[in-house]
């Protein structure tokens, strides 16, 4: 019985100390530290001001530029002179069409579909206006123009004379054909 009490006792005396030691522990007292006093040459830089970018939206044309920003054109779209496809005698003709980036905040958010513009073909081999059709968001829709201005094409002709054409161009983004390195 005297056993029975003393395992009881060192059992009740162990489980005792192990709920008081419950692993917190008293805050150590930081001491207060002086800071270093800036230096007059560390001033804060004013940051450079950033360029506003343009976001495509449906049924407004777009201009390429040589730095590859947008530029939203605000002309009235119908005084724009250009021939359909089955208004010429031989249709203009794209030779290369790059593909579009995918943006990285559409693949993180998962953002799939196609971008339709209808891009104006000069008859001096050049991307006249790009008009949107069919956008998308997170950027996809500004990637699909800029990859649109490196189109490289053979233009219209009516009567053997070079004549702008405007012709619909589609560009799918698949999270499936992306990658991480490439468009």
């Amino acid at each position: 019985m005297i056993r029975a009490f003393l395992i009881l006792a060192a059992v009740l005396t162990f489980t005792t100390s192990a709920i008081g030691q419950s692993g917190r522990r008293k805050a150590p007292v930081m001491e207060p530290t002086a800071l270093p006093a800036p230096t007059p040459s560390e001033s804060p830089k004013p940051s450079e001001p950033k360029a506003s970018q343009v976001t495509a939206e449906k049924n407004q044309d777009y201009l390429c530029s040589n730095d590859g920003t947008l530029a939203h054109l605000i002309d009235d779209p119908n005084s724009v002179k250009a021939f359909q496809p089955k208004e010429v005698d031989v249709r203009a003709e794209i030779t290369a069409q790059p593909d579009p980036k995918y943006t990285e905040e559409a693949r993180r958010i998962g953002v799939q579909g196609v971008v339709v513009l209808k891009v104006l073909l000069s008859a001096d081999d050049k991307i006249e206006r790009i008009r949107v059709l069919r956008r998308l968001p997170y950027g996809l829709t500004e990637s699909a123009i800029r990859a649109a201005c490196q189109i490289k094409f053979k233009p219209a002709l009516i009567n053997d004379q070079k004549v702008p054409q405007w012709v619909s161009v589609e560009y799918g983004f698949s999270l499936a054909k992306s990658s991480i390195y490439g468009p």
